[in-house]
């Protein structure tokens, strides 16, 4: 993530009031009106409390999973061209057919938001993450990036009529990095190695660029279809990461007899269900639940990823992982459940950003 990624910053909004509150999180939305509760459907209660409780579930889990599955795609793939194909692919396979349904004509000032973003969540965001699974480990790479809740707390204050953060928020933004310094250094603390500095670095900039390209794509011009302006950030973006890859020399280390097949799956994964089954269970819960309980993923996502990662890859979880995890995580907590007003609407936008 990605990610969408994304990619992100609002106050948690009081229902029972007429003004406008949002919640910190990865996720700019838009809650302006009340969320209609689905017992006005033509479904029943029942069944649609079933449909949002299994879309929730898709997004913790699978958005969960894929820092695994980047794991397990770079091992045969380099990372740039893992997620240039993913998002290119993505792009190509949902632009036309969105297009079509939708009948919406993207204009330029769509496709410029569409490259600015896909640029800053996709290349940056995403080949950055992808880049620094080779040194560090997936569990971990979803902690450092959900530190994206946190930046984008002061990417929304500094730039020009942004929002003062609230001292809770501020005791979350320190609590945060205080957590990010326990996982970089000392080394050998408690007995346990520190976070490969390289890695830890590019995660940082990677979860920087999610929360610049989270806030832009809230003030930017996208088309009012979401799913159509992530298709067309996952084209422009994708095109950027082969542009890369290709620069960068990714296509001549690259032998296709030689990807294995746990990597073509892992590939597929991330195309079928990262980027199309997760971000449409994400679509769905933005309009069928509560912004703050949407908010929820940031810091659940991590608990998978750090799940998985011992599960499956034999990652190990020392005891500065887990003080680490519990503070950033307690951090997240902080800032996106903090109240705030915004004095500007918002828009919902494309990409989430802390999806991978």
């Amino acid at each position: 993530m990605v990610l969408e990624s994304f990619w992100f910053a609002t106050h948690h909004r009081k229902a029972n009031q007429g003004e406008r509150v949002e919640t910190m999180s990865t996720t700019v939305i838009d809650k302006q009106h009340p969320v209609r509760t689905p017992a006005s459907s033509p479904h029943s209660p029942a069944r649609m409390t079933t449909m949002v409780l299994a879309a929730f579930a898709a997004v913790y889990v699978v958005w969960g999973s894929t820092y695994l599955a980047i794991r397990i795609g770079i091992e045969s793939f380099p990372p740039l061209l893992l997620a240039g194909l993913r998002h290119t692919t993505v792009g190509l396979l949902l632009y036309p057919v969105l297009r079509w349904k939708t009948g919406i004509r993207p204009t330029a000032a769509n496709w410029q938001t569409a490259v600015v973003t896909g640029t800053l969540l996709l290349f940056v965001g995403n080949g950055g993450v992808s880049w620094a699974e080779q040194v560090v480990p997936s569990g971990i790479t979803a902690l450092l990036v959900a530190t994206v809740s946190l930046w984008l707390v002061i990417v929304d204050w500094l730039r020009p009529g942004g929002v003062k953060p609230v001292p809770r928020v501020v005791v979350g933004l320190l609590l945060g990095f205080a957590g990010l310094a326990l996982l970089v250094g000392p080394a050998h603390l408690g007995g346990s190695e520190r976070v490969d500095p390289r890695g830890a670095a590019i995660l940082v900039i990677a979860s920087l660029a999610l929360a610049c390209g989270s806030l832009y794509s809230k003030h930017g011009g996208m088309p009012s279809s979401a799913m159509l302006g992530m298709a067309m950030q996952s084209l422009a973006g994708g095109v950027i990461l082969l542009i890369a890859g290709l620069f960068a020399g990714e296509f001549h280390a690259l032998h296709i007899a030689a990807v294995s097949l746990r990597s073509w799956l892992a590939l597929v994964y991330l195309i079928a269900f990262g980027s199309g089954i997760g971000f449409s269970a994400y679509i769905y819960i933005l309009h069928k639940s509560t912004a703050a309980r949407v908010a929820t993923y940031a810091f659940v996502n991590p608990v998978v990823a750090l799940f998985l990662g011992w599960l499956i890859a034999s990652e190990t979880i020392t005891v500065r992982t887990v003080i680490a995890a519990a503070v950033i995580l307690t951090a997240v907590i902080l800032v996106i459940t903090a109240p705030h007003r915004v004095p500007a609407p918002a828009s919902e936008p494309v990409p989430a950003a802390g999806e991978a």
